[in-house]
């Protein structure tokens, strides 16, 4: 960190040796810790469409500095600067987005170089400055006022080398569920820019021919006060967003790229899709609007950057000038975002050389270096995580389970306790199970979730897997590319969230360990001598082998969620193998046992 301080020091230097020429800069934003500070320069005049182009032949970037911190932010042409309210696609504004980490006086320096494909090159002093290069200036950061759901109040949420995922500023832990589908989640009918090339992409998957996202049955979920854009578009996306944080939902996985074969074929950050060098201004100013919102309720951006379908429609699969920029823009543009994962693609079929470059395309270039993973066929784990393991800008997997999900147990633990031996513990999520004609099925259809719940959500976390999120198979209601209606899931939502709050309000477990060989049936993760978990998803009972101590009892119904209950047995002594006695009702049903030493409490533990 020293020797990259140092250099990055240097090059502030070289830089301020430029030629600088006279430039307005407006820097807007709440001015607080962990808020979105945004600086926008006049440069010089461009088009998105036409004439030289001022994604790929300019790069600004801007070094933000106070005391040793030094972050270098990509910056994005902005056309006139209002372009999602004016749909130009023309302008003189520049911008950065930076998140300050920090309290107190920032000095910031801009960099601005033009030059032939000078957007995608390393080298600092290539090309020959241009307009407001050199440009200097201060601003003061007070705390953040947020609390509550908002990631602002909470920090940067960041890969640091444990098993789950931690905001920055509150030091708590990160367990994720959410909604894997619509994986079109931006194919939504008010962004600008926005429609259906292809319709039908196989049978089951879209409705009719030709279909864009309304989300109707979301528009009375926006609220006064919320976010829209010219002249109230953007409510019903707004208000499903809306809706799935008021389930107690954390994250949203989407798809940022779905043409050149891609399923729905209704998403891509381009002005055309059949351009991929000159970025849609007005479309991607909308984006921002909705993920903006996405960080006021505390809800995850999962951005899949890409297909299997489409995995190789950049630069033939590999790491060249179209992927760069792609890449580049996406982080320019929503890169300063409290909770966002890089995902390198969906059922991934690039070379491992391809994927490492990749992810270090991402940690190179995020200034906040975002976790980064990958999302695979269930086939295919050993071809491509065995490779990906202690590999230093790779943080974790994105499982797809195959049919029932049964697997999700043992595949989660064998990722937690290999990445563990290859010395860089993962993040290891299930994404996705289920032959794609299920996955999760509507209430209607499956009111008890049974499957999903027991195997994959819980299988998962007893694991030391770090959540999941729901893909909706396309032979039911409201599937992976035509969903509109997030309540068509709401039961499955309510046991995802009773999961999550037992994790939260009763357990350690970003200190507990998996440990099944505890229990004689069921899945069990321990602290030992202080608290354990056991699952059962047959219901009944267990023997759990405990340290020496006197031990509480509490059962916790994992499909009604609720209080802590009392069966049979109230306490238990260590050390040796004990009954834990049977649960208050429901005996053949699926159960959580908690059992925690007389003396401990989860305020102590933290």
């Amino acid at each position: 960190m020293k020797i990259r301080f140092l250099i990055i020091t240097l090059l502030v230097v070289l830089l301020c040796r430029s030629t600088v020429v006279a430039g307005t800069v407006d820097v807007t934003g709440e001015l607080k810790k962990w808020h979105k500070v945004t600086l926008t320069f006049e440069g010089p005049d461009a088009n998105e469409v036409t004439g030289a182009n001022p994604f790929l032949d300019y790069r600004l970037s801007v070094f933000f500095t106070k005391g040793s911190r030094c972050y270098i932010v990509p910056g994005y042409y902005a056309a006139d600067g209002n372009a999602g309210e004016t749909g130009a696609i023309a302008g003189n504004k520049w911008r950065v987005h930076f998140v300050p980490d920090a309290t107190g006086r920032w000095t910031y320096m801009a960099s601005f170089r033009t030059g032939p494909n000078i957007a995608v090159c390393p080298e600092a002093g290539a090309g020959r400055p241009a307009h407001f290069d050199g440009v200097t200036g201060t601003f003061d950061v007070a705390r953040t006022d947020k609390t509550g759901r908002d990631f602002r109040g909470k920090g940067m949420l960041q890969y640091v080398g444990e098993r789950y995922l931690r905001f920055a500023e509150t030091g708590e832990y990160f367990l994720k569920g959410g909604a894997d589908s619509p994986e079109n989640f931006l194919g939504y009918f008010e962004f600008d820019g926005t429609y259906d090339t292809a319709g039908l992409a196989r049978e089951g998957e879209a409705k009719g021919e030709k279909f864009l996202h309304h989300y109707v049955a979301h528009a009375g979920d926006w609220r006064d006060g919320d976010p829209s854009w010219q002249g109230g578009k953007g409510r019903n996306i707004i208000g499903a967003l809306n809706y799935l944080a008021s389930k107690g939902m954390n994250s949203v996985y989407f798809v940022t790229y779905n043409l050149d074969g891609g399923d729905g074929k209704d998403v891509w950050p381009w002005v055309r899709p059949d351009e991929k060098l000159r970025f849609d201004c007005s479309k991607l100013d909308q984006w921002e609007i909705v993920f903006s919102h996405m960080d006021r309720l505390g809800l995850m951006m999962h951005i899949i950057t890409q297909e299997q379908e489409n995995d190789q429609g950049l630069d033939g699969g590999g790491l060249g000038i179209q992927r760069k920029l792609y890449y580049r823009e996406l982080i320019a543009r929503f890169g300063h975002h409290l909770g966002l994962v890089w995902n390198l693609g969906e059922e991934n079929t690039n070379t491992d050389e391809q994927r490492k470059a990749f992810a270090s395309f991402f940690k190179n270039n995020d200034p906040y270096r975002h976790p980064v993973v990958v999302h695979t066929f269930p086939e295919k784990y050993d071809e491509v995580y065995n490779p990906l393991l202690g590999y230093a800008d790779f943080d974790g997997t994105s499982l797809q389970m195959n049919e029932s999900g049964s697997d999700t147990h043992s595949e989660t633990l064998k990722w937690v306790e290999r990445s563990a031996l290859h010395g860089r513990k993962w993040i290891v999520c299930l994404d996705e199970f289920g032959h794609g004609a299920n996955g999760v099925k509507p209430d209607v259809d499956d009111p008890a979730h049974d499957e999903p719940r027991k195997s994959c959500l819980w299988g998962n976390l007893m694991a030391g897997g770090a959540g999941s999120e729901w893909y909706f198979g396309y032979k039911f209601a409201h599937n992976d590319l035509n969903c509109e209606d997030w309540r068509s899931r709401e039961l499955m939502w309510d046991q995802t969230r009773y999961a999550m709050d037992f994790f939260h309000e009763y357990l350690p477990f970003y200190q507990m360990s998996p440990k099944d060989s505890l229990v004689s049936r069921g899945w069990c993760l321990a602290k030992p001598g202080e608290v354990y978990a056991v699952y059962l998803p047959g219901g009944g009972s267990t023997e759990l082998e405990l340290a020496e101590g006197s031990y509480a009892v509490h059962w916790y119904n994992p499909r009604t969620g609720g209080e802590l209950q009392t069966g049979s047995v109230k306490k238990v002594d260590g050390p040796g193998a004990v009954e834990m006695g049977n649960p208050p009702g429901d005996g053949n049903k699926d159960w959580v046992i908690l059992c925690r030493s007389k003396s401990w409490s989860l305020t102590n533990a933290q």
